[in-house]
């Protein structure tokens, strides 16, 4: 059952038991976060202390959080539909659009919707090819799938293989989906130190591919440090058997084994230290691209594709500590940047943490060319507690494209799905939200929204656990966008909603 509540700010006062005092503290002093939940066959769970499962489940029979997988919503949103995973049991991953489908990653695979009716979608293909993070995007009738654990070899009949094995395989995967009822794998290109993510940056005969990947570990033989640049890869849209990584463009020089990106711990403690990028968004109308990039955010030009040059170079070493993502508003003058604090599978989105950590940055972008300086105004983090077993940290959003305003849809993992307005940088505030209830309130289980993106009148979410989730938004502010039509979205490559 759907319940639903009239917009407004939640503050859970939840305390601060034994498990959410220990999380703090880690999270203040840890290393490089890790970047994804648990890549294996399901969502990870551990342990949280008696006292906290109590406080959660106080804190549910009082009415301050919602019941386990309990739906709740601002009442501006409608929730249509919920389409549970199916074959590929896996964690699912982020999403991509063109025409009436919707491609859905998942650490096993990836799922095509027919979205043609939203309030039904329906299930076109699945597709077994097992490799975290299957992050997915989409151009003509190629579609593009991210490998970051050692695989066996490049087949999706590979198996698992220890990292520190030098015959292991890790990078791009293509397929045909001219047939989007039976996509057809048709080439695969190795990378230094896989996909972890990738963005694409599409021309008439090309399709260049901006792969982000970083070194955890120099135990690793096929990604040591220092790591910090990316892989470019050309994909020749007819002859996509011919792809090829043709550059990779250092984007933090610098002298030392650790080049010039953030140091982090032990010089900058609880920072990331910046050993790769972890996702890149780049506007191609305006030759622009930011890059979210562990312990640093930069903003670079991609006038040439395959040399990509930064133009600046920003740190947060008081409240950030892991740099996952980044999203610019319409009119190119700010990025709002992701802060993925306890990579994902902590709780931190309660009043231990605070309202700063694990939350968005906004920067303008002020000047011209090469001049230009990305410029901090404020931070935005959702306004409703969560339990100390829901993992929850800001993640992957897009703009709703609405003329004179800046308006962002986000997932926030088991804080679910927010709405929120950053018109004035320093001011931003939630305009709409949905949520469930823990998964769980006996253990930290890993869930929640992975992406929520806009596209074409609706919002839809990944869940990790429940599946895909479909939204419609009634308010004034967001109705403008129900104008905007694109034949293709892939977020990370952000189009020129207005052109």
């Amino acid at each position: 059952m759907t319940l639903s509540h009239a917009p407004r700010t939640r503050r859970r006062r939840l305390g601060v038991g034994a498990a959410a005092a220990g999380l703090l503290a880690a999270l203040l002093t840890a290393g490089p976060a890790a970047a994804t939940p648990d890549p294996g066959d399901g969502p990870a769970a551990r342990e949280v202390s008696k006292s906290a499962a109590t406080e959660a489940g106080k804190a549910i029979a009082s009415g301050e959080i919602p019941g386990q997988d309990e739906i709740v919503h601002s009442a501006n949103v409608d929730h249509l539909a919920n389409v549970p995973k199916d074959a590929l049991a896996g964690i699912n991953s982020d999403l991509a659009f063109q025409g009436k489908y919707a491609f859905a990653g998942n650490y096993d695979g990836f799922r095509i919707f027919d979205i043609s009716n939203p309030k039904t979608p329906k299930t076109v293909a699945q597709v077994l090819c097992p490799g975290s993070q299957n992050d997915v995007s989409v151009s003509g009738n190629l579609l593009f799938l991210s490998t970051d654990s050692s695989r066996s070899d490049s087949s999706c009949n590979s198996t698992t293989q220890p990292a520190t094995e030098k015959s292991s395989w890790e990078g791009m995967k293509v397929f045909d989906i001219t047939d989007k009822t039976n996509p057809k794998y048709v080439a695969a290109v190795e990378t230094a130190c896989g996909s972890h993510t990738h963005t694409l940056v599409p021309k008439r005969k090309n399709v260049y591919i901006y792969v982000s990947s970083y070194s955890p570990s120099a135990s690793f033989p096929d990604c040591q440090p220092p790591h910090d640049g990316i892989s470019v890869i050309k994909v020749p849209r007819e002859a996509p058997e011919k792809a090829a990584v043709v550059n990779f463009p250092v984007l933090f020089p610098g002298d030392g084994p650790d080049g010039g990106g953030n140091p982090g711990s032990p010089t900058n403690p609880g920072v990331s230290k910046t050993t790769g990028c972890h996702d890149i968004t780049v506007l191609p109308d305006k030759d622009l691209a930011a890059g979210a990039c562990m312990g640093d955010g930069i903003l670079f030009s991609i006038e040439d594709p395959e040399h990509p040059k930064v133009i600046d170079q920003v740190q947060d070493n008081v409240n950030f500590a892991f740099w996952h993502s980044a999203t610019f508003n319409q009119k190119a003058d700010k990025v709002v940047f992701t802060d993925e604090l306890g990579g994902g599978g902590g709780a931190t989105c309660n009043a231990a943490i605070g309202p700063d950590r694990g939350a968005d940055g906004i920067y303008d972008i002020v000047g011209k060319g090469e001049h230009r300086k990305l410029v901090f105004r404020g931070y935005y983090k959702i306004p409703r507690h969560q339990a100390d077993t829901e993992n929850c940290v800001a993640h992957n959003g897009s703009l709703i494209p609405v003329k004179g305003r800046d308006l962002m849809v986000q997932a926030w993992y088991q804080g679910g799905v927010s709405v929120w307005d950053f018109t004035d940088s320093a001011n931003p505030k939630e305009i709409a939200y949905f949520e469930r209830g823990p998964l769980t309130t006996d253990k930290l289980t890993v869930g929640g929204s992975w992406s929520a993106y806009y596209y074409n009148g609706y919002i839809y979410s990944n869940d990790i656990a429940k599946g895909l989730d479909v939204l419609k938004l009634n308010d004034r502010r967001t109705d403008p966008a129900q104008r905007v039509r694109l034949r293709e979205l892939n977020v990370q490559t952000q189009p020129d909603y207005f052109d």
